[in-house]
This record gives structure tokens, C-alpha cells and sequence, in this order.
């Protein structure tokens, strides 16, 4: 979440009258993420997040975000669930832009990963994906192999700007990744952005899943893999194959893994860190000045990037 968009008193008030939520007594900005513009709103009825989508959000994807949530939370998945106006519409139109809000979720993201946090989060990610298994509804997954060029591309006069040789090392990885990328995997609803600070802990169990502006259709062991990068490695870069483990098992409890399946994690952790390292490369070099937003080091996925072209097989990841 970010703030990229300031919403004034008045176009406020003439938004939320178009809902039954009450009268506005708080409203403020969420720093956190770097996608679109969030604001934490307190009304006499309760508290609600309002999302003004920004550029990089294709307005025609937004149905299926916000229909996908009403389906999640439908099975007895704690997310957020839209919330439709007056005239009976999710989707609304704030400060010339896209605009919807959706019920606000107890509960706070995991400031310290512990096992049992990880545990969790993977037996709550298999049972995201169960629950979206009968959506209606696909989308192809734009920052996929296929989508990774395209990016670098746009970016890759700047990348040795941020360090020396990283535009060459980028671009050996994206050869490889193009070549060798599984394609025949099971495939179904990912959440594809299941960083700690999108899950809700009560204690140690998951409360809410939240921000499901990447959702998509992939296979569904692309989603393990981008846990593995932002679950499972330490503050000082070192990887733990013991919470790995325990996500993995946490997951295998609520649906099984194919052998195919745990054999394709490690080339898929490649291309999940990969696909962080552009995102995070293009934020980092156009992010606007004064924007309310904290930048995210591309490196840190560069490190993990470099420990995942090491590995050979399942193993490494805490797998007997």
C-alpha cells in the first residue's frame, strides 16, 4: 500500500455519501506497498480501506480483483470483502480515478517470522487456493516469464546505476529462465504478492489475507515460491531451511504437492526473485519525489536470486 493520490475534505465527503458507512471521522494515509494510493478511513460504523488505483493497475482488471474477494471470503476466507454503494456498484471513480473500499480486517502482519508463523501462512495459502478453485473468473499473469523481458528492457540502461555488472547478470538470468521455465504445473487462483506484510496474524494464526491487486492465474506452486523469497530468508540474507520446511508442510497438510511440483521449486524461486528484482528495479529508479511510498532494495532480490542459481534440487528447501 502507498499514497500517491491526496484526496481533499470535499471530494471525501461527496464520495463516501455515495455508501451507507456513516459519517467520516478519520481519514489517513497507509505508507506501506508501492502500488496504489490506500487510506485507513474510521466512520461512526466502523473502519473501511479506501484504494484509489493507480497507473499501474489496469482498470480493466479490476472487476476480477473485487469480485475474486467476494468469492474468497464467500468460502470462509478471512479477506477483504468490497463493499457496494448505494446504487448497488463496488467500483466507483475518486480524484478522476479508479476507486473502490472494502471491509477493514483485525489483526497485524508478523513483525518477527517465527516457525509457527510460517506454518500457518502456508496451510492458509492451500486453503486460499482450494477456496479459488471454482472462480469463475481467469486472469494471465502479466509479470510472469513472459513479462520479465518487457520490464528489463524498459530499465536496463539504468540497472548498473544500482550496481556494476547488473544489467549483464540480468540478462544471462532472464536466457535461462526463458529456456527452462516449467509450463505444464497445476494451475489455478495465486495471490502472487503473499509478502509477510499482506498476511494477518492473530497470535500465531492468520486472521486475513489482504491486497489482492496481483492476483492471477499460474501455477499454484509459483505462489510457494514467492513465499520462499519473502518468508524464509533472515534480516542478514542467510536462507532458513527450517521455515521453509514448515511452510511447505503447513501447505501439504491442506492440499498435497506432486513430486513434479517440488521438483520445479527451485527454477521457480529463481523466477519469483527475478520478478521482484524488476519491479523493485523499476520503483526504484521512477518512483516520484515527495511520494508517500517506501522504496524496496532491488538488491535484496539480487542476493536471493544469487542463493537459488546454487541450488539442484528440493532439498535445500527443508523437503525430506
Amino acid at each position: 500500500m502507498a499514497v500517491y493520490t491526496e484526496v481533499s475534505d470535499e471530494e471525501l465527503e461527496a464520495f463516501v455519501a455515495g455508501y451507507d458507512v456513516g459519517e467520516v471521522l478519520s481519514f489517513k494515509g497507509i505508507a506501506e506497498g508501492v502500488e496504489n494510493s490506500n487510506y485507513l478511513l474510521q466512520t461512526d460504523h466502523g473502519q473501511y480501506i479506501l484504494t484509489l488505483y493507480e497507473k499501474r493497475t489496469k482498470p480493466e482488471d479490476l472487476p476480477f480483483f473485487l469480485e475474486l474477494m467476494e468469492h474468497l471470503a464467500a468460502r470462509g476466507l478471512a479477506c477483504p470483502t468490497p463493499l457496494h454503494g448505494r446504487d448497488g456498484r463496488a467500483l466507483r471513480s475518486l480524484c478522476g480515478k479508479p476507486a473502490a473500499m472494502v471491509s477493514f480486517l483485525n489483526g497485524m502482519s508478523a513483525r518477527r517470522l517465527t516457525l509457527d508463523h510460517c506454518a500457518a501462512l502456508g496451510a492458509a495459502m492451500a486453503q486460499m487456493h482450494l477456496a479459488g478453485a471454482d472462480f469463475a473468473r481467469s486472469r494471465p499473469n502479466d509479470l510472469s516469464v513472459a513479462g520479465w523481458r518487457p520490464l528489463f528492457d524498459a530499465e536496463k540502461h539504468r540497472a548498473d546505476q544500482v550496481k556494476a555488472g547488473l544489467a549483464d547478470s540480468i540478462a544471462a538470468e532472464l536466457d535461462f529462465l526463458e529456456a527452462n521455465w516449467p509450463r505444464q504445473l497445476p494451475s489455478g487462483l495465486i495471490h502472487a504478492d503473499l509478502f509477510p506484510d499482506n498476511v494477518f496474524f492473530h497470535g500465531h494464526d492468520v486472521s486475513g489475507i489482504i491486497d489482492f491487486y496481483f492476483a492471477c492465474t499460474d501455477a499454484l506452486t509459483y505462489d510457494i515460491a514467492i513465499c520462499l523469497n519473502a518468508w524464509c530468508f533472515e534480516t542478514d540474507g542467510s536462507f532458513n531451511a527450517t521455515k521453509a520446511r514448515m511452510m511447505l508442510n503447513g501447505y501439504r497438510k491442506v492440499r498435497a504437492l506432486s513430486a513434479e511440483e517440488l521438483a520445479a521449486l527451485p527454477i521457480l524461486a529463481r523466477g519469483a526473485a527475478m520478478r521482484f528484482l524488476l519491479t523493485r528495479l523499476y520503483d526504484w529508479v521512477n518512483t516520484p519525489a515527495g511520494a508517500l511510498v517506501k522504496r524496496k532494495d532491488p538488491l535484496e532480490y539480487y542476493r536471493k536470486l544469487r542463493f537459488h542459481q546454487g541450488i539442484s534440487g528440493p532439498g535445500a528447501y527443508g523437503i525430506e
